[in-house]
């Protein structure tokens, strides 16, 4: 598959958004400003990453595709999850030591990629619409169960599927539908709603719990036993039209060195816990009004930048990607 420089764009964007969250996580249950960024943004984040994972899954079925796979996702899993309980445990967390299957912080997103790709042998034989349909209703109904003790990032990666599943059905021809001036018009017009009507209407004490973002977590410890399906569905249908605003708006040009950061946010998603964490813990970042958002932005693109270019690659290499060489 030709590459087109527009999913390199996406995919910096998005894991730009990734490190720029996990930044500000400690300041979105004290400002209004923070806490409606935070919720936004966590609509449609992974979603959009998981979305475009799918897209690239269309090899799926050839020899040996999921043994290199296994070998390219589950064995930098069981690596980054030893050197995240390392870390936990010399930054004197009480729960530096969760067990190989409770993926530490963010490496959830490897196992549940992983198994992605095994549900999507099954999936992808049923009618596009169907089987979208089957993975939503299955995102919905396991919020209905604690599947939390049981590990492997199982809620997650049910609740999840369905963008993964729709990445896979999603063709070239689709961006490039969406990518006209209307839907760019409409996109910004609606993230702009969207984003005013969290900020005037979901404040820190009434706030959009990221739990119901975040998909590991059941209705009843969420409080809405019986009315938490439908709260799913609404943030299903309000991240998909996110999704859509930012494929008509991302820019299809190859934007030359930034462009290519999209070809190493693996990198970036891993290793930037190894900064993060400890920013948090020792708590050397503070908020005290708008003008620290800058300072977050500026200290999200260094970490990004850091961690995609030539050096850190080439010394991570072999924990990420099990090789000396390119």
């Amino acid at each position: 598959m030709n590459r087109m420089p527009f999913f390199d764009n996406a995919r910096l964007i998005l894991i730009f958004l990734v490190v720029f969250g996990h930044m500000i996580q400690p300041f979105a249950v004290d400002s209004q400003l923070i806490n409606s960024i935070y919720a936004f943004i966590y609509i449609f984040h992974m979603p959009m990453f998981i979305m475009l994972a799918g897209f690239f899954a269309k090899g799926i079925g050839q020899p040996k595709y999921i043994l290199n796979l296994a070998k390219k996702l589950l064995i930098p899993y069981l690596i980054f999850q030893g050197l995240y309980t390392v870390l936990y445990y010399l930054m004197g967390q009480e729960d530096w030591y969760s067990g190989v299957t409770h993926p530490q912080w963010a490496m959830w997103f490897l196992i549940s990629l992983f198994s992605w790709h095994i549900l999507l042998v099954l999936f992808k034989k049923i009618p596009t619409i169907l089987s979208v349909g089957i993975a939503v209703f299955i995102g919905i109904a396991v919020g209905y169960t604690d599947l939390f003790g049981y590990g492997l990032s199982m809620s997650r990666t049910l609740v999840f599927f369905p963008f993964f599943l729709a990445g896979y059905f999603m063709t070239k021809e689709h961006v490039k539908a969406i990518k006209t001036s209307g839907l760019k018009i409409a996109g910004l017009v609606f993230m702009a709603a969207l984003f005013t009507f969290i900020y005037l209407y979901i404040n820190v004490d009434v706030t959009l719990d990221t739990d119901w973002l975040s998909g590991a977590v059941a209705y009843r410890k969420l409080e809405a036993e019986i009315s938490g399906g439908l709260m799913r569905l609404v943030i299903y249908i309000l991240a998909a039209l996110l999704i859509v605003s930012m494929i008509a708006l991302i820019p299809s040009g190859d934007f030359g060195w930034l462009t290519k950061i999209g070809e190493k946010t693996l990198y970036v998603y891993l290793l930037h816990g190894f900064i993060i964490q400890p920013l948090r813990v020792y708590e050397v970042l503070s908020y005290n009004g708008w003008l620290d958002i800058f300072i977050f932005l500026l200290l999200t693109s260094v970490i990004v930048i850091v961690f995609s270019s030539r050096t850190a690659v080439n010394l991570t290499r072999p924990l990420i990607e099990l090789k000396w060489k390119e």
